[in-house]
C-alpha cells in the first residue's frame, strides 16, 4: 500500500510547472480543463531554479538539473511508466508527494516488441541491406508461431506483450515477483527460476521498472545461462548488465538485442552495442507519453487531493512504483 501522505489533506495545489517536451500542448490542455490554475513549462533541462522555487506542483520524466531538490515543489508528478528520474541516484525529499501517469503504455510498447521480434525472424533488415546492394540471395526465414517467449514483469505492460506474441502464436511464459497466475501467460514463475527459465526462451523480453530488486537482474551469469535468444529490453537500462552483452553476442548466449534503453542515455557513441548488426537500437521510444494521458493522469490525482484523499496513483517509494 502506499506511504501516508507527506503533508496535511486536502492539498489544492494553483501553481503547476511542467518539464517536458510536449509542455506546451500539456500546459494548453490542462489550463482548457482547469482555467483557474497558473500553468507554465519548459522542456526539463531548460527549467530555471526561480521557477522551481514559484511551483507547488512538478510535472514531468525526471528532474530538472538546475535544482534536483526541486525548490518548493510539494508534489511530482511523473509521466512514464517508470519514476526511476526521481528515485534515483538518490530519490527525491519524502516531504514531496511522488504519484505517476496511468497511462497505458503496454499497447505501444507490445507493438514495439513484435515488430522486433519479427524484423529478427523475417530477416527483414538483412533483406533491406541486400536490396539496397541489389542482391538476390535467399535467407532462411521461418515462422514466429511456436517460438517460446519469456517476458520478465506481468503488469500492464508485460500483459500486453504477452497477448501481442500470444497472438502471432508463440508459447509465452511470464515471471513475475510472485509467481501469481496472469490469464495473459500459459504460465508464470517467480524470479527465482530465471536462470532455469532464460536457457528455454528464443525471446526475452523485459518490462520492468528500475528498482532495488530489478536492477542488475539480467546479469552476465544470467546471460550465460541462455541458448541463443534474443534479448528484447524496454523496460530500463540498468536492469541489464550492459557490460556483458558484446561478450554475450559474442559467445552465442544471445543471438540478438533489441535494445530501447540503456544505462547511460542517450547512449555513448563509445558504446559497441551502436556497431554491431545484431543489435537493433531505439532512442527510448517504445512507449511514448501523450498530452491526454499525461493530463488525464495529473487531473485525476488532484481531484483526489482536492478531495482529501490520497491519489491511486501514489508512488510507494519500497517497491518503486
Amino acid at each position: 500500500m502506499p506511504s501516508p501522505a507527506p503533508f496535511a489533506l486536502p492539498f489544492a495545489p494553483r501553481r503547476v510547472l511542467i518539464g517536458s517536451g510536449l509542455h506546451a500542448p500539456l500546459a494548453a490542455w490542462i489550463r482548457e480543463r482547469r482555467p483557474e490554475l497558473d500553468v507554465i513549462g519548459a522542456k526539463f533541462d531548460e527549467i530555471a531554479a526561480d521557477e522551481l522555487a514559484w511551483a507547488e506542483v512538478y510535472i514531468g520524466f525526471k528532474r530538472p538539473p538546475s535544482d534536483p531538490s526541486l525548490g518548493t515543489v510539494r508534489w511530482v508528478h511523473g509521466t512514464g511508466a517508470g519514476v526511476d528520474g526521481f528515485l534515483l541516484p538518490e530519490p527525491i525529499d519524502p516531504s514531496i508527494l511522488l504519484t505517476r501517469s496511468p497511462e497505458r503504455f503496454g499497447p505501444m510498447i507490445a507493438e514495439w516488441a513484435v515488430g522486433r521480434v519479427l524484423a529478427f525472424q523475417l530477416q527483414i533488415i538483412p533483406l533491406f541491406e541486400q536490396q539496397r546492394a541489389k542482391l538476390w540471395h535467399p535467407l532462411e526465414v521461418s515462422p514466429v508461431a511456436g517460438t517460446r517467449a519469456l517476458v520478465v514483469g506481468t503488469g500492464e505492460i508485460g500483459s500486453a506483450v504477452a497477448a501481442a506474441l500470444g497472438a502471432l502464436g508463440c508459447v509465452v511464459t511470464g515471471v513475475s515477483r510472485t509467481g501469481a497466475p496472469h490469464p495473459a501467460f500459459r504460465e508464470v514463475h517467480p524470479v527465482a527460476e530465471l536462470p532455469r527459465l532464460v536457457g528455454e526462451a528464443e525471446w526475452i523480453v523485459l518490462t520492468v521498472p528500475d528498482t532495488p530488486l530489478t536492477r542488475g537482474l539480467v546479469s552476465r551469469e544470467l546471460l550465460s545461462r541462455c541458448r541463443g535468444a534474443v534479448l528484447l529490453n524496454a523496460g530500463r537500462g540498468r536492469v541489464v548488465e550492459e557490460s556483458a552483452l558484446p561478450e554475450a553476442l559474442e559467445q552465442g548466449w544471445l543471438k540478438g538485442a533489441a535494445l530501447d534503453v540503456f544505462e547511460t542515455e542517450p547512449l555513448p557513441a563509445s558504446s559497441p552495442l551502436w556497431d554491431d548488426p545484431r543489435v537493433m537500437i531505439s532512442p527510448h521510444i517504445s512507449g511514448t507519453t501523450t498530452v491526454r494521458g499525461a493530463g488525464e493522469g495529473f487531473l485525476e490525482c488532484l481531484a483526489e487531493l482536492e478531495a482529501g484523499r490520497l491519489p491511486k496513483w501514489t508512488v510507494d517509494r519500497a517497491r518503486g512504483y
